[in-house]
């Protein structure tokens, strides 16, 4: 499948996936919470552990930042942030109760505070220019990236960092036909180990079609760069197949 150009691919994403965004991944993400991190470690080779530690390496931190982990699942990282600086002011945003729940028990097992909403991430509840760094991991493709992204703009305070990390669109075309074909395995294979649901089991085409028309790491610094952020930095992984991203809100 050959996605959309850039200037029309967010629309042609929300035509194609909005009912699974707003009406079946809630239910996605309340039947995987209990086994989330567990299936990630499986899926990934055992390399889980080893991904969070490559995209931390990419965060700078101050003493008493304030901090806010969009999409924050299972609070992994706010749990490496405060592990890391544990003076920060650590919160989380995530539209999964279920997934919040198990990231609140996993922080108060291990004395963390984490103040958490449950909202939508495409209109964040918080002020403008209010926090020093903003994360967001393994979620964009399952968000309309340009509005979620225009929301971390708008509440980082002038100078402030957003650090992304994401599975992405190889630009290889060789590479994406091996990619899909390993996660469709993954799939199929967590699925049936750890027993998933219905709504799982329902949306694993969708996981993949969801891949197929996102970003690769190239175009996803062109959608921060022309909302403003600067300088915008990236790094692939595995042949483009994942990425971080480093953006900057401009000084005032």
């Amino acid at each position: 499948m050959t996605p959309p150009p850039v200037a029309t691919r967010e629309i042609a994403r929300e035509e194609r996936f909005n009912d699974v965004w707003t009406r079946e991944l809630n239910e996605v993400f309340a039947d995987v919470a209990p086994y989330y991190d567990r299936a990630n470690f499986v899926a990934s080779l055992g390399l889980w552990g080893w991904f969070l530690r490559q995209f931390m390496a990419t965060v700078d931190l101050q003493p008493r930042e304030r901090v806010l982990d969009v999409c924050a699942g299972t609070n992994a990282i706010g749990i490496a942030l405060l592990r890391r600086e544990p003076t920060l002011e650590v919160h989380a945003i995530d539209r999964s109760r279920e997934m919040q729940e198990v990231g609140r028990q996993r922080a108060e097992a291990l004395g963390f505070r984490i103040r958490s909403n449950i909202e939508d991430v495409h209109t964040l509840p918080y002020p403008d220019n209010h926090f020093d760094v903003v994360t967001l991991q393994f979620a964009s493709r399952h968000l309309r990236v340009r509005r979620v992204f225009s929301e971390i703009h708008r509440v980082l305070k002038p100078g402030g960092r957003f650090y992304h990390c994401d599975m992405l669109r190889p630009s290889s075309r060789t590479v994406e036909t091996l990619y899909y074909g390993y996660l469709r395995f993954c799939l199929w294979f967590t699925g049936f180990v750890f027993r998933s649901g219905p709504a799982a089991l329902n949306c694993k085409k969708y996981f993949i079609h969801a891949l197929q028309m996102f970003y690769s790491a190239e175009e996803l610094s062109a959608v921060l760069r022309e909302l403003g952020y600067a300088p915008v930095t990236s790094k692939s992984v595995f042949a483009g197949m994942m990425g971080f991203h480093r953006a900057v809100k401009p000084p005032a």
